[in-house]
């Protein structure tokens, strides 16, 4: 692992590191900020993961988390949404699909299927990775995420129940089977067999059967991907089904950007830090 970059924040440390990823066979940056209380011992661990066409630094940078975290004593873990480099198979003109938009799933289909391998990455690489340089509690685990990164956060709690304490999301795309910006990516990723998606799919998921302890969600009534890309309302549907708690709030005149991430930030920080206490 190398340090790209350290800055005090908050009494904490706001790193930058990058680390040559198997998974995903490229370097990966990501970023990792510290609360002062990792002076005294290992400290519960929050994994942020972001939305299509960001890194690492859209949260690092606007997402405000960084105060709250310190005083709370919160580890934040901000990985990337995509493998990198010249060798990585993209379709640069299509922001909804390559490089930035990984949907951390495993792809199966050739050529995608050399690089972007983001649901083991975010599982079981970057954790482990984790676990050796960082003073992390690796069993008080929450997650959490923004749109892709929100579909990412819940599938993969549904699918490691007995690792995360607490999972969140804001405005997450909560059904990509049937969402116009997913479906094609699913397509390319996972191959034309839908049945196959299933397993990326959080209200698939659980109607199939799995469960987790109880669900956050915000989401903005004036979000303009609310309707086609994102179904908070089949997400609802399903958790009740299933007998999930899900605290679902409609935010009245919010959008999909990092205003709205921001606004409600500290909300998600405080719930993850009840849910993560000793």
């Amino acid at each position: 692992m190398k340090t790209i970059s350290t800055d005090k924040s908050y009494g904490g440390t706001q790193g930058v590191y990058v680390d040559r990823s198997e998974a995903c066979g490229c370097d990966m940056t990501f970023a990792v900020f510290v609360p002062p209380q990792a002076a005294e011992g290992k400290l519960p661990v929050l994994w942020y993961l972001s939305g299509l066409t960001c890194t690492h630094a859209n949260v690092m940078d606007k997402g405000e988390y960084r105060r709250l975290a310190a005083e709370l004593g919160l580890i934040v873990v901000c990985p990337d949404t995509s493998p990198r480099g010249d060798h990585v198979p993209d379709e640069a003109d299509n922001w909804q699909f390559g490089k930035g938009a990984g949907f951390y799933v495993d792809a199966t289909e050739p050529p995608f299927s050399a690089n972007y391998r983001m649901y083991s990455y975010i599982t079981g690489e970057l954790p482990r990775l984790l676990a050796e340089e960082f003073p992390v509690d690796m069993d008080r685990q929450g997650i959490f995420g923004h749109s892709m990164g929100g579909h990412g956060a819940i599938t993969i709690a549904l699918k490691n129940p007995d690792r995360f304490r607490s999972c969140s999301a804001f405005a997450p795309i909560s059904h990509p089977s049937v969402s116009g910006w997913s479906k094609p990516a699913f397509r390319k990723y996972l191959g034309p067999d839908e049945k196959t998606w299933r397993a990326y799919d959080a209200c698939s998921l659980i109607e199939d059967g799995h469960r987790f302890s109880e669900f956050f969600v915000d989401q903005g009534t004036a979000d303009s991907f609310l309707e086609d890309g994102l179904h908070p309302d089949e997400l609802r549907q399903a958790c009740e089904a299933a007998g999930i708690p899900l605290k679902l709030r409609m935010q009245e005149g919010y959008g999909h950007s990092y205003f709205f991430i921001s606004t409600f930030m500290e909300d998600h920080l405080r719930w993850h830090a009840q849910k993560l206490e000793k």
